[in-house]
This record gives structure tokens, C-alpha cells and sequence, in this order.
């Protein structure tokens, strides 16, 4: 098993959008419950690429089995935050491929001058969030009912990382 974590590249945007698609379609994690059209996907990731902006992916054996991005929100007044995204294809899950992911990602998002990462997680996902707070993730508020799928509701959290002071003075951010 040969794991490596890399920032996304065109050559990984076709199988990226396969296992979008795959973990989309289990209902359970994202807030698609399905891959966007083969274009629309294309351009999101070129806007990524284009930007600099952070996304990695998981390959293992060669194979994109999962992401991590920590994209930055709209609005000047928000510009030093990103909103973190993730997703393991169910093969890839509870080998620690996640926080090696989500590690490389954060890093990365601290070197373009993020210095505030945000997540959603649904509340019925204690796996995740589990993984989110060991990485030093905040719970910061509970949103009900803000998921629904099949007509189904479920909660999610909020959560955040904020960049170290240290980190912050290293890089000549104030803050």
C-alpha cells in the first residue's frame, strides 16, 4: 500500500471527480448527494490550481481515494479564512489517510496566509469530529436541522483552528 499526498493537479481531476461522486452518493458526509456535471467540476478544480489555492489528494497505489481543501470564504473582511473540506473513499477510511490529508492541507493553508480554517460536521458523524478536535479543531456552535437528505434532517457543528501565535509571528502576520 503506497500512499502519497499531493496538491491537485489536472492530471487527478477526472478521478477526483469519481470519488466526489462516490462519497456524495453515500448521503452521509457532504452536502452533495451527488457529483456536480464532469465541467462544472473542471472548472472548480482549474480555479483551484489557477489561485494557488490549498487541495490535496490521497493516491494510493496511484489511485485519487480522497481530498482535503481549505478554500478561502468570500468578502475581504473574511479573506484570512478558509473553509476545510474532506472526503476518504469508504476503502481508503480508519487508515489514518484522513489526518495525514487533512495535516498536509492545513499546513498548506497556513503558508498562503489563512490564519482562521473553518468546518461544518454533521452531528451524527462522531468519527469525524473526533478526528477534527484531535487536530485541534473548536466546536463553535450547534446548527439544527441543517442537513436534509431524502427528507430526512440532521444537526451539524461548526467548528474552527486558528493558526498559533508563533506561527503567526514567523510569517509577519498580525493578529
Amino acid at each position: 500500500m503506497n500512499l502519497s499526498i499531493e496538491p491537485v493537479a489536472p492530471r487527478h481531476f477526472e478521478a477526483l471527480r469519481r470519488a466526489l461522486d462516490t462519497v456524495a452518493r453515500e448521503k452521509r458526509f457532504l452536502a452533495f448527494t451527488q457529483a456536480p456535471p464532469e465541467q462544472e467540476c473542471r472548472s472548480f478544480y482549474s480555479a483551484i490550481v489557477d489561485n494557488g489555492w490549498c487541495q490535496m489528494v490521497a493516491l494510493l497505489d496511484g489511485a485519487v481515494v480522497g481530498w482535503c481543501d481549505v478554500l478561502p470564504t468570500h468578502g475581504q473582511a473574511r479573506s484570512h479564512i478558509g473553509t476545510l473540506g474532506i472526503g476518504l473513499v469508504p476503502s481508503a477510511r480508519h487508515h489514518g489517510i484522513g489526518k495525514k490529508l487533512m495535516t498536509a492541507a492545513i499546513d498548506a493553508a497556513w503558508k498562503t496566509g489563512i490564519t482562521r480554517i473553518e468546518l461544518t460536521v454533521r452531528a451524527d458523524n462522531p468519527r469525524a469530529k473526533a478526528l477534527y478536535e484531535r487536530l485541534g479543531f473548536s466546536v463553535e456552535g450547534l446548527h439544527r436541522r441543517s442537513f436534509r437528505v431524502d427528507g430526512e434532517y440532521a444537526d451539524s457543528y461548526s467548528m474552527a483552528l486558528l493558526q498559533p501565535q508563533e506561527q503567526q509571528q514567523r510569517m509577519g502576520i498580525s493578529g
